[in-house]
């Protein structure tokens, strides 16, 4: 048997006549991509290509697209044909013509049968084709109502129609045989006998009213003769065996009555803005101020507010006889209103009878509350309680009211009556005296210095307050300025108090709050101007150590800056703009500033103090801190030959200024007692004699070990905690004399060596992190799929797809710039082509127009030639 002959697909076929047909078009438009090999199995798309074809095909695609949109820009009406199959170019003219009928007949038939009924169903009506009855033949309505039904009388229309002509027609002889002798009336009289009947009855309706309105009242009073004697009180027994036959509550009908008695949400006052509110606090020093100004002019000042009772929600404002006992007098006499207030006797007597009737009535009432309250359950009782307790505190209030008035009159009695000359020449010392209220923000530091010059620190402050509050930025624009200026002044100014002797360091604690609302107001402006205080200083220590080789401690002025920073910014940032600097200016102080008198001992205790207090919420671990601490206590050893430890500089081990803390006199220890450093003493100490001197170093010395231990509990969570506090630790238990010393100071230095030696003293030895052991190499071969060949390779599945990606980006991206391109360009020839036509036809018209010019001018020369002949 032979092998079956293989079938050959359509594609075959098409492929290989493919190319035949369109070179036999045109030959010289094909171009062929040679290859340099074949490779088997390799499938080949791009054998032979048709650049002109194709550019044919791409030039009339963007001439339906691109340049219908080019055509179109910038043009709002738009022509669509919606006509079916316009746009279709394979359907034939007659097939679009057909489908276009039969869609337009399809759509009226739709509209025909909209409401059509189906004709083989026959609808009625009580028994009746509706088709029947549409022809009209029966007249008669089908309910059978009779001719004379809905008809109307004669004399019905012509007495509601006619304008009350039908009253005064002309009876028929029946009428009048029956009216007999009566005549006519007119016009006249009856409009008169209408307005009679309407007046008796009016009458008629007002006596009805008062008769009702008597009988309710006096049932009203019958009713409360026999209300009494309805009451009747059950016995006890009686209403604990109806207290215990009454079923329990669910939960959920308790839950219902306490929802009913929760209290509901009342809308609160809408939140003020910060401009609002300083608007309204500049307003109300402003109208403090205009009243302060007409006192001092000896005016007198009324008192516009006045005091208002307290109004609960559930009060129907029915208490005005009570409220106003002043009540007048309104009469009318002689034409004029008179309103003269009565003899104060009366108007005693009717406050009398007024209270007696209202004590009256409220004795009344608690009488029938009692009775009402012994027929009602428990839980109505304590309802009922709870209004009588209500009561008890309207009836307080009400008294308490009462005299709140008597003395408000007796107090406004005095005003009105003029002041007498003294009295307004105190009112008007008083007034100069008082502070003002408002005031204008200082141009320069001069400007500052006189303004708070001669006031207290309390008043200095409030008038800080108040200049801030008139000069709010948000009231002007020029304020914000102002208070920057502010801010930079009273630094200065504090600076001065501090440095004055003595320094006034109570006023410098007032502005501190002034000091915080403007540094809340600019922070930048504010931090910027510490920054160049701290600078400033700083620099001109180093310079004063590069000149002299070595520099003095910072002044008392510097000191206050340092702890307005503490204040005003936070220290427990890694990194600040403020707080970093002053840090680093107390590091340099206590490491460059030697320690040569008492004073510069004082001084560097103060900057230790801050220091710990920039510390003291980060834990910062601060080297110059010990050093100087250790330092001083180095200072009250009084043999310095083998101590056992090293001294670091600012500090000497032997020397002149080395024995500063050796107290002269131990007896002196007796009559020590502690106290706190003075501020003062860092910039003036003045010691009389040895005895003071001994009772400032154990002050020095007690603030020392105190600072110690506070050093000791802040670190002591650090691994190195013994090694660094070694030296203290060797200091004070070995070389301090701490038996001499008082109890106090005794106390403190044992509890320094408990926590330093409570630290734990062993560590873990510094090993090697554990990680896997590494493999050695081994000659396996590593095997690595390859999916791709060439150029793009990967080691791994992702890289290789990555790189597929990127390729394919690539080729994208440089197919979306070719298009691009050639859109370009295409643009660009029509706009040519749109140009060109342009200037042709421009040409055209004033070649036209040159030359009917040129005729016109030949027949006006013609016509001149005429004339001369």
């Amino acid at each position: 048997m032979g092998k079956a002959p293989k079938k050959k697909n359509v594609a075959d076929k098409v492929r290989k006549a493919k190319t035949t047909t369109e070179i036999k078009n045109n030959p010289f438009e094909v171009k062929i991509n040679r290859k340099k090999f074949d490779v088997l199995g390799r499938k080949t798309k791009h054998d032979v290509g048709l650049p002109g074809v194709s550019r044919s095909k791409a030039i009339n695609k963007r001439k339906e697209t691109l340049l219908k949109e080019y055509k179109q820009k910038d043009k709002s009406n738009k022509f669509i044909d919606r006509r079916f199959g316009e746009y279709d170019t394979k359907m034939a003219p007659e097939d679009k013509i057909l489908q276009r009928f039969s869609l337009e007949r399809q759509r009226t038939h739709d509209k025909k049968d909209l409401f059509n009924l189906n004709e083989e169903e026959e609808l009625t009506h009580y028994g009746q084709s509706l088709a029947e009855m549409e022809k009209f033949n029966d007249l008669v309505d089908s309910d059978g109502e009779s001719e004379e039904k809905g008809l109307l009388s004669a004399e019905l229309t012509a007495s509601h129609f006619g304008g009350g002509g039908g009253l005064l027609r002309k009876k028929t002889p029946g009428e009048q045989e029956e009216g007999g002798h009566q005549r006519a009336k007119s016009r006249q009289e009856l409009i008169e006998e209408l307005i009679q009947k309407s007046k008796q009855e009016k009458r008629e309706r007002q006596v009805q009213k008062e008769e009702a309105l008597e009988l309710t009242e006096k049932l009203d009073q019958d009713w409360k003769s026999i209300q009494a004697l309805m009451a009747h009180k059950t016995p006890k027994a009686v209403r604990d065996d109806k207290q215990e036959e009454k079923p329990k509550l669910d939960e959920y009908d308790m839950m219902v009555r306490e929802l009913g008695f929760e209290m509901k949400a009342q809308p609160s006052e809408k939140m003020k803005t910060p401009e609002e509110l300083a608007r309204e606090e500049r307003e109300r020093l402003q109208k403090l101020e205009a009243d302060r100004l007409r006192r001092m002019m000896g005016e007198v000042v009324e008192d516009s507010g006045k005091s208002q009772s307290h109004l609960s929600a559930d009060d129907l404002n029915d208490g005005f006889i009570l409220d106003k006992e002043d009540k007048k007098t309104l009469a009318y006499q002689d034409g004029k209103w008179n309103t003269e207030e009565g003899s104060d006797e009366d108007d005693d007597e009717d406050c009398e009878e007024e209270k007696s009737g209202q004590e009256e009535e409220s004795e009344a009432g608690d009488e029938d509350e009692d009775e009402e309250d012994e027929e009602e359950e428990d839980d109505e009782e304590g309802s009922s309680e709870g209004e009588d307790s209500h009561s008890d505190l309207d009836s307080e209030q009400e008294t308490e009211g009462e005299e709140e008035g008597e003395k408000e009159q007796e107090g406004d009695a005095k005003p009105s009556s003029s002041l007498t000359a003294e009295e307004l020449k105190a009112q008007q010392e008083a007034a100069k005296a008082e502070l003002p209220y408002t005031f204008t923000a200082p141009e320069s530091y001069s400007d500052l210095k006189a303004l708070l010059h001669g006031h207290t620190p309390d008043n200095q402050s409030l008038i800080l307050a108040r200049t801030q509050k008139c000069n709010h930025p948000s009231l002007a624009m020029g304020n914000k300025l102002k208070l920057l200026k502010l801010f930079g002044f009273l630094l200065e100014y504090i600076g001065e108090l501090a440095t004055r002797n003595p320094p006034e360091l109570t006023t410098v604690d007032k502005f501190i709050p002034q000091l915080y609302a403007l540094c809340q107001m600019f922070p930048q402006a504010s931090s910027k101007a510490l920054q160049t205080a701290l600078g400033d200083s700083a620099h001109s220590m180093e310079e004063s150590v590069e000149v002299k080789g070595r520099a003095a401690f910072p002044g008392l002025d510097m000191m206050v800056y340092l702890k307005v920073t503490a204040l005003l910014f936070p220290t427990s940032d890694f990194r600040h703009p403020v707080t970093t600097p002053a840090l680093l200016y107390i590091s340099q102080s206590l490491t460059k500033c030697p320690v040569t008198t008492l004073q510069h001992v004082t001084s560097g205790l103060v900057l230790c103090c801050l220091a710990l207090e920039y510390v003291s919420l980060s834990n910062r671990f601060l080297p110059e801190l010990i050093n100087f601490l250790s330092g001083t206590l180095h200072l009250a050893v009084p043999d310095k030959t083998s101590i056992g430890y090293s001294v670091v500089l600012p500090f000497r081990q032997s020397g002149k200024y080395s024995d500063l803390l050796v107290l002269s006199n131990p007896e002196s220890c007796q009559s020590w007692s502690k106290k706190t450093l003075s501020l003062s003493a860092t910039q003036h100490l003045e010691l009389e004699n040895d005895l003071h001197r001994d009772h400032h170093r154990l002050t020095c010395l007690s603030t020392c070990l105190d600072l110690v231990k506070r050093c000791c509990l802040l670190y002591k969570d650090l691994a190195s905690f013994t090694h660094i506090f070694q030296p203290i630790r060797t200091l004070l238990s070995k070389r301090l004399p701490a038996q001499t010393y008082p109890a106090l100071l005794q106390e403190l230095h044992s509890e320094i060596l408990a926590a330093i030696n409570g630290a734990p003293g062993t560590h873990n030895p510094l090993v090697f992190d554990k990680k896997k052991p590494i493999p050695l190499k081994l000659f396996t071969p590593k095997i690595v799929e390859v999916l791709d060949y060439g150029k793009k390779r990967g080691n791994t599945k992702e890289e290789r797809e990555k790189e597929r990606l990127k390729h394919k980006y690539k080729k994208e991206f440089k197919g979306a710039l070719r298009e691009i391109r050639k859109d370009f360009r295409f643009l660009a020839q029509e706009k040519l082509k749109e140009t060109m036509s342009r200037d042709a036809e421009r040409k055209r018209k004033v070649k036209e127009l040159f030359g009917s010019l040129a005729t016109q001018e030949g027949e006006w020369k013609a016509l001149k030639r005429r004339k001369r002949k």
